[in-house]
């Protein structure tokens, strides 16, 4: 967790260590990048907490060293927490590689349930690594679902662990018209609020990774007033 606020920290830290986390905390950005550079391959760490405003540099900044970073802590998932409440806020984090963000103040039991949602999916990931690999094509794009890898005319394409999951989510419902509301419950396991536009976002950055043109998008198709539909005939 790279948190300022030592009173916010400390309530963290011992309500997840209640309910079984260890969590490790760094007050400013150069420490929290040296705990993550430093920390032991054998035991890497499974979430970043990662405040907005730090007394050294912008979350937003920080948000965008990570995911720079050449090792595994590039993919660590990063739930970003932001007290500032501004919407574009949410949106440049969410663009720069964030996988989720919460507002303060915030319930503990909330950032709880969220911490918990991608820790699933990330098991489910370790799973399926278990079994043959499986792979989605449609047309010149390629999603490995056991790999987390998305080519295009074969060459990969970076996306986050939130992000994959969102793709997968539609990809293995080609065709089908999925709302907002579908989308978060695939991805979250959990109803949210329905006017979350985080999913917008994320489709909104997929379409920069997959689409020949994201202004006119043929990929992941928007259905006015209903949601997303991800093309099940693609051009080859």
């Amino acid at each position: 967790m790279i948190e300022d606020d030592q009173r916010l920290a400390g309530m963290v830290v011992t309500y997840l260590g209640q309910n079984g986390f260890d969590v490790q905390h760094a007050a400013t950005a150069r420490e929290g990048m040296d705990k993550l550079r430093e920390g032991p391959a054998s035991a890497p760490f499974s979430i970043i907490l990662l405040d907005l405003m730090l007394p050294d540099a912008d979350g937003l900044d920080v948000c965008r060293q990570i995911r720079a970073q050449s090792s595994a802590i590039a993919n660590t998932p990063i739930i970003m927490l932001t007290a500032r409440g501004e919407p574009m806020d949410k949106v440049v984090g969410l663009e720069l590689g964030a996988d989720d963000y919460l507002a303060k103040p915030f319930e503990p039991r909330e950032l709880l349930a969220r911490l918990r949602a991608l820790l699933r999916r990330q098991q489910a990931t370790a799973i399926a690594s278990s079994s043959a690999a499986r792979v989605l094509r449609f047309g010149r794009l390629e999603l490995g679902l056991d790999a987390r890898t998305v080519k295009l005319d074969g060459q990969e394409r970076m996306v986050t662990a939130y992000q994959f999951n969102l793709l997968a989510a539609m990809a293995e419902r080609a065709g089908h018209v999925l709302s907002r509301e579908q989308l978060l419950d695939a991805l979250k396991g959990e109803a949210l609020d329905a006017f979350d536009r985080s999913i917008d976002v994320h489709i909104g950055r997929l379409r920069t990774v997959i689409e020949d043109d994201p202004k006119q998008p043929k990929r992941i198709i928007t259905v006015r007033g209903a949601g997303y539909v991800f093309a099940k005939v693609q051009d080859a």
